[in-house]
């Protein structure tokens, strides 16, 4: 009895904990991946931008008050679609 209990509480937390944020993960890399030269762009710390260059792991941001270089993963998923949202 124990054993199915036990089993029981592995499969709930693969599908509340484990999934959702494989899924998460999934989505950012596919977001980080889609991004190109021109788009504009919110970092997570906050700072509004438009990317001027890309390399594997790093893009260059362009602000109003000068370049800066990031790593890609610091670009907000979230952010961002409501900017492009906003657009439309």
């Amino acid at each position: 009895m124990n054993y199915i209990l036990f089993g029981l509480m592995f499969v709930v937390m693969y599908f509340f904990m484990i999934r959702p944020q494989q899924k998460r993960a999934k989505a950012e890399k596919e977001f980080e991946n889609g991004l190109k030269v021109g788009d504009r762009i919110i970092t997570k710390s906050g700072i509004h931008a438009k990317i001027s260059e890309m390399s594997d792991t790093t893009i260059v941001i362009e602000t109003m008050s000068g370049k800066l270089k990031m790593e890609r993963s610091a670009i907000s998923m979230e952010l961002s679609a409501k900017l492009k949202e906003a657009k439309k």
